[in-house]
């Protein structure tokens, strides 16, 4: 079953655990919002792990700047 940017960004919103809430599009750069930090991109790898069965790298990540960058590695 295809996974769609929206069901994307629910879990990518879970994942990182974001205290406040925050409005996340496709186009967010995840890594200029306030609550980013290193917590929160394990949460991601994690996410990737379990919702999507891939293994993402901190290079990786370290390479994407949107969530639909991020996104894009579902593939």
């Amino acid at each position: 079953m295809a996974t769609t940017i929206d069901q994307f960004i629910e879990h990518f919103t879970i994942a990182v655990d974001f205290q406040e809430a925050v409005a996340i599009t496709p186009t967010t750069v995840f890594a200029e919002m306030g609550q980013w930090d290193s917590l929160a991109a394990l949460g991601v790898i994690v996410m990737f792990d379990i919702e999507y069965g891939k293994t993402i790298t901190g290079e990786q990540l370290s390479e994407c700047s949107t969530v639909n960058d991020l996104f894009d590695l579902v593939g």
